[in-house]
């Protein structure tokens, strides 16, 4: 591992990583398939290189998602089935395991928040995680993406002190924005070395991929700077650090 930046001075902007933080156990815990290669990928990559588990708790099976592939191969009728397996064989090129919650998807905000955060609490101290991601509560951009991460929120101080994890939060957004409201991330994870496996994983997520890297791979002009921000995803994936305080 390698800082710029002390991890227990939060006074020092962003702590750059390039080997493994989780020792015993990184629980990534977002609504979506998808969700995990897009935010974190290269960083459970990062883990299962270094021998570390990766359990993936994926909140929905996606299936009210609007892309049903280009063409269609996917209708709403099979597109639980046609996610979780896309979900599946992304968690195979990641070599994490996987898991749902059983949400329905984009009816997360409407769950008992205290309910859902004690499922997560159970699943940390299942696994005994001690790195646990999540979205940041408010700037997910979706409402599934900050219930879930809201009851995230809440699940790490559920957690004996002694065995709380670090909680790491995805904010999602242009990041000169994200950076105007809420600073410089605190973690930079170096993903270059597992950046053509995030890849791979993401466009396992064919029905919500497929169309979207036929268009950057052509250099359509319309998606250059969706491109440019795919190409810094593959070598560079940031979290902001949440305290953990209910």
């Amino acid at each position: 591992m390698s800082d710029t930046a002390n991890p227990a001075n939060p006074a020092t902007p962003e702590w750059t990583v390039q080997g493994p933080v989780a020792q015993r156990h990184l629980l990534v815990v977002l609504p979506h398939p998808d969700d995990e290669s897009f935010s974190s990928g290269g960083t459970i990559a990062l883990h299962r290189d270094a021998g570390v588990p990766v359990t993936y708790l994926c909140g929905t099976y996606g299936d009210m998602g609007r892309n049903m592939g280009v063409p269609f191969f996917a209708h709403r009728e099979t597109l639980r089935d046609v996610r979780e397996q896309e979900l599946r064989e992304a968690c195979r090129i990641l070599d994490c395991d996987l898991r749902f919650l059983g949400l329905r998807d984009k009816t997360v905000e409407f769950e008992d928040p205290d309910a859902l955060a004690d499922a997560v609490a159970d699943v940390i101290r299942e696994l005994d995680a001690d790195l646990v991601i999540g979205f940041y509560p408010g700037h997910g951009v979706h409402p599934d993406h900050d219930a879930l991460g809201e009851a995230v929120r809440r699940a790490v101080p559920r957690i004996d002190a002694a065995r709380r994890p670090r909680h790491w939060a995805v904010a999602v957004g242009h990041r000169e924005a994200l950076e105007a409201e809420l600073g410089v991330a605190d973690v930079r994870v170096d993903v270059r070395a597992w950046g053509d496996r995030k890849r791979a994983a993401l466009e396992a997520h064919a029905t919500q991929t497929k169309a979207m890297f036929a268009r950057m791979d052509r250099r359509d002009a319309a998606d250059e700077a969706q491109r440019l921000r795919m190409e810094e995803a593959k070598r560079t994936e940031r979290f902001y650090t949440l305290s953990g305080e209910p």
